[in-house]
């Protein structure tokens, strides 16, 4: 489960964005989407711009597997939050980062 946040101070809803900025969120959406159902073997990509308890645009992108505890159901509340260890995350964001191209600190 990734967020991705634009950095145009304001902007709560898509709409809020120029063209280009929205093009731009969605095509990193896009990208992020393909790479986290590879890395995670996901068979559904959920991808949606919500929040009301954040007004903060940020569109999350979310790696579904048919059977995961939450399945079918949104993952929101389905369960009780279980943090991952440092190293998993770690693990993580190096292989994220390594399939983006980013450096280190990304």
């Amino acid at each position: 489960w990734c967020i991705l946040v634009p950095r145009r101070p304001g902007a709560r809803e898509l709409h809020d964005l120029s063209t280009g900025d929205g093009v731009q969120v969605w095509a990193e959406a896009m990208r992020l989407s393909r790479l986290m159902r590879e890395l995670f073997a996901a068979d559904k990509m959920n991808v949606a711009a919500l929040g009301n308890v954040v007004p903060q645009l940020h569109v999350h992108v979310i790696a579904r597997r048919v059977g995961d505890p939450a399945w079918p159901r949104p993952v929101w509340g389905a369960l009780p939050r279980v943090p991952y260890a440092a190293d998993t995350v770690d693990g993580i964001l190096r292989r994220l980062r390594a399939g983006l191209e980013l450096g280190p600190t990304g």
